[in-house]
Order: structure tokens, then sequence, then C-alpha cells
């Protein structure tokens, strides 16, 4: 989208970063009659929540870096009047194995008799399926429970102790290792793989990590909507924030693409934001600024001390196929299998042996990584040409490859490790997976693979790390505030994936700066 005209001289408040988040706080004070700017780096908003056109000549619209909703509350939507759908997957995940020299593999989807069937089928008795209908069904109750607060005040810990009103789940959540409880629960390989992928995506730890960043990983990734189901934004993630963007603008607020903030001066009552642009500099002034960038970034332009760096751990990778890949295992249909999450190198030791092989700084033997098919749920994404030939999209998202492993050479690296991630898949196929790949107008096989280091050039992400630093506990500690989004500035909030309850594409941070702003004015 274009630059918007030059900003006048004075807001009620400035937004830093046009992400998800700053586009649910710009239209949250805009529609509250306040003044607002928007400044956007980029040439276009919407920050890693986009949908673009990767490929040369191939019309196929994806997600190319977040790709699911979960926890984006349903109370934004209704709030800001969106004009956004999300639509449920009917597959939950498959996960290929191969045991006793044949394929097999766990599909969880499809109705509860032909779930507890494919347990049964996999594990050869009833007690593995009953121990997960246990196990979600506690994390079903911490759902419904946790979920509402994240667009609440910050509760205290203990408060939100007794809101769960559960000792066993707390303990299993919020106290111990999530391990202990995985290996409590279950007995096969496989499954306990399936149950701690929600405690790795984007977070580099191992099961037993004393940190506990695993349990905050796990947490945010059972709770969304209050039932933990991740759904399919429909016309891709950008679908998201064009709609944030054209809610903000329709209220009022001024979205200013090609605006670079380099500074912020402030006295707690009243800012300065500086920003360049392709043209010179210029200057804003406001109540209240809110930064939507990372809290290195929020240092670097108030001239605090920095935090601890970041890293990411993941390798994100997007295709367009000309058909879905036959799988070993017949008796799965693949539109089936990759509907849901596909589960590849997932097994709970392959996990461990990972993540100790990247802690010693080499690259995994066999990388995890997990795949989705966002167009067999919404083919919108894909132009009518391309959608009656066949053609599907397939993301891919790789774990335990910490953003130190391609600091000596990132070309080299993210080449080796996207031959032996896709060798990994292929071992389950049936046919090799760039067989099905499709080709772009100029002849290329149409398939991108992004690391952490890659991210953090295109997006500033810092270290590559998609929640900007390790998830927060969604309960107040000693300096978080009140929402969440404070900062020792007084008229300074954050309000990106870095605040309390930040993380994922939920715009609660967004909503929460500006509940913070609303209250103080």
């Amino acid at each position: 989208m274009p630059a918007a005209t030059e900003p006048s001289r004075s807001y009620d408040a400035i937004i830093v970063g046009g992400g998800h988040n700053g586009l649910v706080a710009a239209a949250y004070l805009a529609r509250a009659g306040r003044s607002v700017l928007v400044l956007e780096r980029l040439g276009r908003t919407g920050g890693a929540a986009v949908s673009t056109r990767p490929f040369a000549g191939v019309d196929a619209r994806l997600s190319r870096y977040s790709y699911l909703v979960s926890l984006l509350p349903r109370k934004i939507v209704r709030d800001l009047g969106l004009d956004f759908r999300v639509r449920g997957r009917t597959v939950s995940s498959y996960t290929p194995v191969e045991r006793d020299g044949r394929p097999t593999g766990l599909l969880v989807g499809g109705g509860e008799r032909r779930i507890r069937e494919a347990f049964e089928r996999l594990t050869g008795g009833k007690t593995e399926y009953q121990a997960w209908q246990r196990f979600y069904a506690m994390t079903g109750r911490v759902a419904e429970r946790v979920f509402p607060t994240l667009t609440e005040p910050l509760p205290a810990r203990e408060e939100l102790r007794r809101r769960i009103d559960d000792e066993a789940a707390w303990r299993a959540l919020f106290e111990e290792p999530i391990g202990v409880a995985i290996e409590e629960n279950f007995t096969d390989d496989l499954v306990r793989g399936v149950v701690l992928t929600d405690a790795l995506i984007g977070t580099f730890a191992d099961a037993h990590d004393a940190s506990l960043r695993q349990n905050r990983c796990f947490l945010y990734h059972v709770i969304g909507g209050g039932t933990g189901a991740w759904d399919v934004p429909v016309g891709g993630m950008g679908a998201l924030t064009d709609a944030l963007a054209a809610a903000a603008r329709s209220a009022g607020a001024v979205l200013a693409t090609g605006h670079e903030a380099v500074r912020i001066e402030t006295d707690g009552r009243a800012a300065e934001v500086a920003y360049r642009t392709a043209d010179g500099e210029g200057v804003a002034a406001a109540r209240h600024v809110l930064v939507g960038a990372s809290p290195q970034e929020l240092a670097h332009l108030t001239g605090d001390p920095a935090p601890e760096p970041a890293e990411g751990a993941q390798l994100k990778v997007n295709m367009l196929l000309k058909r879905l890949p036959r799988l070993r295992d017949t008796a799965v249909d693949p539109r089936e299998a990759f509907s849901g999450t596909f589960h590849i190198a997932e097994g709970y030791g392959q996990l461990a042996t990972a993540h100790a092989q990247a802690a010693a700084g080499r690259l995994p033997a066999a990388p995890p990584s997990e795949i989705y098919c966002h167009s067999l749920t919404d083919p919108t994404i894909l132009g009518r040409d391309l959608a009656e030939r066949g053609y599907q999209t397939l993301t891919l998202f790789g774990l335990h490859t910490p953003a130190r492993l391609f600091a000596a050479d990132n070309d080299a690296v993210r080449d080796e490790l996207l031959k032996s991630t896709l060798a990994q898949l292929d071992a389950h196929l049936a046919e090799p997976i760039t067989d099905c790949l499709a080709l772009d107008a100029n002849g290329r096989p149409c398939i991108e693979a992004k690391t952490p280091l890659d991210l953090e050039r295109d997006l500033r992400l810092p270290g590559g790390n998609i929640f900007h630093r390790d998830l927060s506990w969604p309960y107040a500690q000693d300096g978080t505030g009140r929402w969440g989004v404070e900062t020792r500035h007084a008229n300074v909030l954050l309000c990106g994936a870095g605040a309390v309850r930040g993380g994922g594409v939920s715009g609660v941070p967004g909503h929460n700066a500006a509940m913070a702003v609303l209250e103080q004015t």
C-alpha cells in the first residue's frame, strides 16, 4: 500500500510498528476518538502476519510467516467489526512412523471412534487413548479458565491458580517441567512426542528444561479460544491484518508506511518520535507512544539498557505443489494427513536427540518439523486455475534449529538443513516431495525457506525469535504492571509480541496497551 500523507505534528498516540498488534491498538484508540499515527518501516502494514505471492508468476497467496490462528480472541474481532473469518480443521494431526518394518501412523481426527481406533491400531490397546482423553480434558479445563483473562488486567499468580482450581493441572503446567506430566501420562514414544511438540514451537528447550520455557510455550498452544483449537485464516493471514488496517483507517488513524521510527524522547507526560523516510526525516509528538516492535527495539529507541538477547530456533518453509504426495501408509488419505498437522521426526526420543545435537552446536541429524496444507481447508488462496488443476500449498515449520547454527554461513546451512528436513519427510512418502513441487514462471521449483537469521533481516525479529523473547506466564510478576504492557516510562507502552501475554497472532498486547492508554485518559 502507498505511504500515507506526511504525518501532522501532534497526536494522542503514536504507534511504532504496523504489525497486527500495532493495528489492533490503533483501531481501538481511533474508535475511542483518539488521534492516532502508525509509523511502519516497511512499505505495507502487517508485519509477520501477511499474505504474499512468493513465487514468480504464480497466483498463490501464501501466509508467508505466521500461518494459523488460535490465540486471537473473538472479542477483538467483534469489538473492531472485522471482516475476518477462520475455518476449523477436521483433522488435528497425523504422525507417520515405521513399526515392525511397516509404515503406519497416528491420525487424530475424524471423530472419537476413528481416533480411538487409530490409537489402538498404533499402540495395541486402549490405555494410551484413555490417557490422551484425560490429559486433554485437563488442558481444556485450564483453557476455559485462562483464555478469558488474556484481555483483562493481569491476575496475580495465586488469583490465576484459584481460577484454574485444579492443583494437579497447576503442578503439571506451571510448576514442573512438562516432560514430567508427559511421561507420567503416556508410555508410547510417538504419542509422547505429539504432545511435546506444542511445547517446542519457536522455543528451543528440552522437555525437562528447568527454566520451564517449554511449559509456557505449551500453555499458549493449548489455551487458544478456550479450547486449544488452531484454525485456518480464510484468505491467508494477510486477510486479518488487511481487515485490521481497514478498521484503523476507517476510524481515523493515519497509517504511514515507509516511515521508520528512529528515536523516542519522553518525560513521562509527553513524547516525541523521530522518524525517517526515503525523502528525509521528521518528528511527531504524542501523549502516548505504543511500540509494537521487540523489547530490544524499544530499548534502542528510548536509549534504555537492552534486555537479554533473544534467539529463534525454527525453519519456515513454504511450498506450492502440483499435487499432494502419496503416503507409504496407504491406510491414510493424504488429504486427511496434510489437512491437519503432519508431524515429521517428532517422536519423544527423536525430539530429545535433536535438541541435544543442536545444543552441542550441530544441525540435528533428523530435523523435526511439522507441515500442514492451508489450501485443503481454504482454497481461496489459490487462483481459480490452480485450484481446478489440484494444486496445493504446504507450510513446514522446523524445530530445534537455533539461530547460532546459521551464524557462520546462513545460506549454506539453510540449504543443508532444508535438504535433510525434506529427506525426513520423504521417508514417509511413496514419492519424493520434490517430484510434486510446482514450477514458477521462470521454471524454478516453488519452495522457499526462512531461517531465524532471515527473519531477523527481513522483519527485525530479534535473533529470528517469533515471540520476540521467551513467552511469559499469563499472570503478574514484579515489574509487569497492570496490563503487562507497561515500561519504565509512564507514557511509553510495549504492544508487541514481547509484552506479557504476547506471542502468536493474538492481538492481545495491542488490545491491552490500548486499554492501558484509555484508563489513563
